[in-house]
């Protein structure tokens, strides 16, 4: 572990100055010190996929990465897209669907599926099954996940 730095990061539009080790992955100051507990600390190996989070509007693992690869970047977590009052289109989508099933899976699915859907409205079956290869769901809501996405698709303007 090293000396802490001053890294700031901009999450969910707001920055944030933080005094971190840089070697921190990133999952852990979302978590810890920013209390942003939507991404889930699943198999800490970017195998899963439940610590998914959008990057300049990419889906992006964040349990190994050092935090100091994050600084100045946009990071936008689960929390960002939409809550109870006003939830996102895709939230809507796996709501409407009964696609989370325990729940530790859905934010970094929701993620993926936003930033799927921002870089193709209109994605066909492979292209869905690709952006969503990287997230492991052990309860076995892939249909309504699937449909889910659909749904979402189907949904935008």
């Amino acid at each position: 572990m090293s000396a802490p730095e001053t890294i700031t990061l901009h999450v969910n539009g707001a920055e944030h100055v933080l005094h971190v080790d840089a070697s921190t992955p990133l999952i852990y100051v979302l978590r810890n010190q920013l209390a942003l507990t939507a991404a889930k600390l699943g198999c800490a190996l970017e195998q899963c996929g439940a610590c998914a989070v959008l990057v300049d509007g990419v889906s992006t693992l964040s349990c190994v990465t050092p935090v100091a690869a994050f600084a100045g970047r946009a990071i936008v977590t689960c929390e960002g897209l939409g809550g109870a009052a006003a939830l996102s289109a895709v939230q809507k989508a796996f709501v409407d669907e009964g696609a989370g099933q325990c729940g530790y899976c859905i934010p970094g699915l929701v993620v993926a599926v936003t930033a799927l859907l921002h870089a193709h409205p209109d994605p066909d079956e492979a292209q869905i099954r690709t952006a969503l290869t990287p997230h492991l769901c052990r309860c076995g809501a892939h249909p309504r996940v699937l449909r889910a996405v659909r749904r979402a698709a189907a949904m935008a303007p």
